[in-house]
C-alpha cells in the first residue's frame, strides 16, 4: 500500500514506475546514465531488495534489478527463499541471461562448487558378483531357448 504522499507523487504514472518511486528506487532514466556494462557470465555483487515465493529480486551495483529464481538459489532443494536470503543481504551472483526486454536473470547456484559425482559402477562388490551371475544365467537360458525353438522349426 502506498503512503499518502507517495500517492500524490505517482498519480497518473504507470504502476511499475509508481511502485519504484514509492520505494525510493531511482527512476529508469537515472539508471541509464550510470549503467555498468554487464555481460552474460559475469559475476557481480547485488543486494536483496524483495523476496517472493518464486525467488528474490536483487539490485545490482549499477541500480538495475535482476531476479534469482528459487531454482537458482542453491544446488539443494529450496522450499522457502527466506531460509536462504534476507532483504538487505549482499550476495555474489552470476548473470545467466539478459532478455530483450531488459530483464536480468541471476544465479547463486552457478557460483557454487559442482555436486560431487558419485561413481555408481564397481563400488559394491557383492552387487557386481550377483549381476555377473545373473547375466551368465540369462545368456545360458537364451541359448537353451534358441536351441529348443530351432529344433521345433525343423
Amino acid at each position: 500500500m502506498l503512503r499518502d504522499g507517495a500517492v500524490a507523487l505517482t498519480a497518473g504514472l504507470p504502476l511499475p514506475h509508481a511502485w519504484r518511486l514509492a520505494r525510493g528506487w531511482p527512476e529508469p532514466r537515472e539508471q541509464e546514465d550510470h549503467q555498468i556494462a554487464i555481460e552474460v557470465g559475469a559475476t557481480v555483487t547485488a543486494t536483496v531488495v524483495r523476496i517472493e515465493n518464486y525467488g528474490a529480486f536483487l539490485q545490482l551495483e549499477d541500480g538495475r534489478m535482476g531476479l534469482v529464481h528459487i531454482s537458482e538459489i542453491d544446488r539443494n532443494y529450496v522450499k522457502d527463499v527466506r531460509e536462504h536470503l534476507r532483504e538487505g543481504d549482499s550476495v555474489e551472483v552470476k548473470v545467466t541471461s539478459i532478455k530483450d526486454d531488459g530483464k536480468i536473470d541471476l544465479s547463486i547456484k552457478a557460483l557454487q562448487d559442482p555436486a560431487p559425482r558419485q561413481s555408481r559402477r564397481g563400488t559394491d562388490q557383492e552387487f557386481e558378483q550377483k549381476l555377473k551371475k545373473f547375466m551368465r544365467q540369462s545368456e545360458e537360458r537364451q541359448v537353451d531357448f534358441r536351441r529348443a525353438t530351432e529344433h521345433k522349426r525343423k
